[in-house]
């Protein structure tokens, strides 16, 4: 009567062709390399499970318990149970995500085959910094949700900030997204209150009754809604007017416009709750300073009529080269644009150049947002000081609850 092998003993081999190639491998391999006889017999490598679970097996057991592993499913299983149990009993290591993670995934999301029904080139810019916002609001705790959130503006004089929740936050954008949903015929309960009169009627309507869950459904229901329609709307839908009260875009902007609100607002509901939070890709961004590039005549001559500015130096016909600032953009988003000084109707041209003023891009746009005063702005400046300081004040402008 036979008997089977002993660890330790010399003469302890199994027979020929009772162990899978991969097994004879393993074990063979480590000949020579230790004096710790090899363990081979399945009750032996299932006791080695728990050691190799917690890497403590030498390296002829690690191998022959992989070995092992690939032909016993049973202890396959045991094995998976027993790693996932260790990875718990590690409390030094963190078990949060990269906070990077969730950005790489979004960004490959973003960047997958077209839809069957695209959504427009313009709207891109929304969508892409709407689900970069709901990425964040995902990740962050009910407890975080009512961290306190400092909103900056510039009133057109000095600036001027309001501390609210992120829950507040939301709410606002998704008031204020209620004036594109208007101008595209779903529902708009405050037809033609401004965009500080939605913020104010929603705040006060839900004092401190609104749930995480609620107020970024509310948000995300409507911008995927959004999306939804002018993607089948196309190109027809861009030039339509959205009314924002003291002035309009057409739609094509009004998206650049909400997209650059929810970066704005996510960087401050980062901030306040200590989350990393990138700017837009340089594309997106660049389309967003272009925006605000285009509506700085216009805001030079609103300032120009509220008494905050001195008069133009001279009048020009609409479409007529005039004097301008050369607005050069450094870094994401970067180029270059002439702002036309004396009239929003004027053309600005290099041939009209003034002034000089250079921007970082990301600066530039803290800037639009009343983020930054606007005698702090400019990383360097030169020619005409009252043109410099006309755009600076009027980019500030552009910010607004």
């Amino acid at each position: 009567m036979s008997t089977a092998p002993r660890p330790g003993e010399d003469g302890g081999h199994d027979v020929p062709g009772s162990h899978s190639p991969a097994q004879r491998a393993a074990v063979e391999g480590g000949a020579g390399r230790s004096a710790t006889p090899i363990v081979r017999s399945h009750p032996l490598l299932k006791s080695l499970l728990g050691a190799w679970a917690l890497a403590a097996c030498s390296a002829e057991e690690t191998a022959a318990v992989e070995a092992h592993l690939t032909d016993c499913a049973p202890c396959a299983d045991e094995a998976v149970r027993l790693r996932d149990a260790v990875a718990l009993l590690h409390p030094e290591d963190s078990l949060d995500l990269d906070p990077g993670l969730r950005a790489r995934v979004l960004a490959g999301a973003l960047n997958r085959r077209p839809a069957r029904i695209p959504v427009p080139e313009w709207a891109a810019p929304y969508e892409a910094e709407a689900s970069r916002l709901d990425a964040l609001l995902r990740d962050i705790g009910e407890t975080e949700w009512r961290a306190p959130v400092r909103l900056g503006w510039f009133d057109g004089r000095s600036p001027a900030t309001r501390e609210v929740t992120v829950a507040d936050v939301i709410g606002h954008l998704t008031a204020v997204d209620t004036i594109v949903a208007g101008a595209l015929g779903m529902a708009d309960p405050l037809r033609g209150a401004s965009p500080e009169e939605r913020t104010e009627a929603l705040w006060a309507a839900e004092p401190g009754g609104r749930t995480p869950a609620s107020v970024r459904s509310a948000w995300r229901d409507q911008e995927q809604t959004l999306i939804r329609t002018v993607s089948f709307a196309g190109e027809a839908a861009a030039e339509l007017p959205v009314d924002y009260g003291p002035f309009a875009l057409p739609l094509r902007d009004a998206f650049l416009d909400r997209a650059f609100e929810c970066w704005t607002h996510a960087g401050d509901i980062a901030e306040a709750v200590d989350y990393p939070y990138a700017p837009p890709s340089p594309a997106h961004l660049n389309g967003m300073i272009d925006l605000a590039a285009r509506m700085l005549p216009g805001a030079i001559a609103a300032r120009r009529r509220a008494g905050l500015a001195p008069p133009a130096r001279g009048l020009v016909v609409a479409g007529a080269p005039g004097r301008a600032l050369h607005l050069e953009i450094e870094g994401r988003g970067g180029g270059h644009w002439y702002i036309a000084l004396d009239s929003p109707g004027a053309t600005g041209t290099p041939e009209g150049e003034v002034a000089h003023v250079a921007l970082d891009g990301v600066e530039f746009c803290r800037l639009a947002a009343g983020h930054v005063p606007p005698e702090e702005a400019a990383a360097g400046s030169l020619g005409d000081e009252e043109a410099v300081r006309d755009v600076l004040y009027a980019a500030a402008s552009l910010s607004r609850l």
